[in-house]
Formats: structure tokens, C-alpha cells, sequence
């Protein structure tokens, strides 16, 4: 065997050791202990036990919550409420007045589509609420 050691520096012999040091394997009881609950370095390296991980493809769906999504809570959408629709050219607009009537593609108590950004989530009615308009939501939409 060679006089080198594992990283090739030569060997000068047998080490000392400082007595105030901490024996292998012993903590030193004058260093900071770790907070409570706080990771230790095995915790951090990834290659102590990652029992404690979530797995992404176990995740259950159901298993969501509202609390999931507080991260875009004050994110502000627009939301549209859409009786109908028509076309008409700009010069009929333009020669409309106050009680004019405006023939939209739906029928008489026919659900509304409820857009958020453009987006059709939901069906509903119309309610009236406290002499306000509302809509009561009848029908979700599922995105395609």
C-alpha cells in the first residue's frame, strides 16, 4: 500500500485529535441545537427518507380544497352574463331610442350562458334579489 491517502495528498502519518473535539458519532453540547420541526441536513440532501414527499400521480383529486387556490383569490376575472345575441347593422343602432326592443336568439325563460373571461363555465336564470338582478347557476361547464 502507498503512503498516499484517498484524495492522493501523501501521508504524513497518524492525526491527532483535538480532546475538546466531540468523539465520532457524538454531538457537541455547546453547539445550537436545531429548532424544532426545523429539516435537518438528512432532510435536505434527498437521501434521508422521502416518506414525506408528495407524490404527484398519487394525488387524489377529491382531495382538493377552496384553500388549494388561495394563491389566485384576488386575481380579478370578468364575468359576463349573456341573455342573447343579435346582429344589426351600426345604422339601425345608431337610429335606436329610449324603449326600443332588440330581438335576441333566445326564448322566453331559456338559460343564460355565464362567461368568465370570454370562457363559458356555467348556465343559469335570472333571479331577482332584494330589487337586483341575480343569476342562479343551473348547469356547470365543463372545460373540453
Amino acid at each position: 500500500m502507498s503512503d498516499e491517502d484517498e484524495t492522493g495528498a501523501p501521508d504524513d502519518g497518524p492525526t491527532q485529535t483535538d480532546p475538546a473535539a466531540p468523539a465520532a458519532g457524538q454531538t457537541d453540547p455547546a453547539a445550537p441545537s436545531p429548532a424544532a420541526g426545523a429539516p435537518s441536513l438528512e432532510d435536505m440532501s434527498g437521501n434521508g427518507d422521502d416518506s414525506n414527499i408528495d407524490d404527484v400521480d398519487a394525488v387524489d383529486p377529491s382531495d382538493k380544497s377552496a384553500a388549494d387556490l388561495e394563491a389566485v383569490f384576488d386575481v380579478p376575472v370578468r364575468i359576463s352574463a349573456v341573455l342573447g345575441r343579435t346582429r344589426m347593422p351600426v345604422a339601425k343602432l345608431l337610429k335606436m331610442n329610449v324603449g326600443s326592443v332588440v330581438e335576441l336568439d333566445r326564448q322566453v325563460g331559456e338559460a343564460i350562458d355565464i362567461y368568465v373571461n370570454d370562457r363559458l363555465v356555467a348556465r343559469g336564470e335570472i333571479v331577482l334579489v332584494d330589487s337586483r338582478l341575480g343569476i342562479t347557476m343551473t348547469e356547470i361547464i365543463k372545460a373540453a
